[in-house]
């Protein structure tokens, strides 16, 4: 018996499909042989409810940052981030944005903080236009609006990779730091 998981939660063509197109060019299973597919899971309750538990461990060690003993972790602005694709795969009918907004409403709804909200867009490659706002536009508007304290959440992916944690946690993160 095989499981197909494609480690992205919210499906597109350009992630969970080109990967399930890579399965079907390499791999022919025996006719006996059940093959299940898990196309996407954005709005599954587990997944939910780690994305939960990473806000909670996040939103805590804002509480107990150095500087801050006395702020409450209510006024950290979460700034939801998903990887970025073009817009014409969306106007081709793609599910990815609204997966995404779905998985971005579930999570605040199952959280229930009170904390102001957004979502954004990064990892931007080749010309045309992309799903927007991008991670820096969105960190230069909260920085305009006099917000201090940002937790970045990713959410298009199960586990951190090279480009992602460069962007956020390196290039975000110094932004971040030189906006205030």
């Amino acid at each position: 018996e095989i499981v197909l998981l494609p480690l992205y939660p919210q499906y597109s063509a350009t992630t969970t499909g080109s990967s399930l197109n890579e399965w079907g060019r390499h791999f022919s299973p025996k006719p006996a042989q059940p093959v299940h597919l898990v196309r996407e899971f954005h709005d599954h309750a587990l997944y939910i409810d780690a994305l939960v538990e990473r806000v909670n461990q996040g939103l805590e060690s804002f509480r107990r940052s150095n500087g801050h003993a006395g702020r409450s972790p209510e006024d950290v602005h979460l700034l939801f981030s998903a990887h970025s694709i073009p817009v014409s795969v969306i106007e081709r009918g793609d599910p990815y944005q609204m997966q995404i907004e779905a998985t971005t409403k579930l999570v605040m709804e199952r959280g229930r903080w009170p904390n102001p909200h957004r979502l954004c867009y990064q990892s931007r490659s080749g010309p045309g236009r992309w799903l927007q706002p991008f991670l820096p536009e969105s960190l230069h508007d909260l920085a305009a609006c006099s917000v201090e304290r940002v937790l970045v959440v990713p959410i298009s992916f199960v586990s951190d990779h090279v480009e992602t944690l460069h962007e956020i946690n390196i290039e975000g993160r110094e932004m971040a730091e030189n906006l205030g």
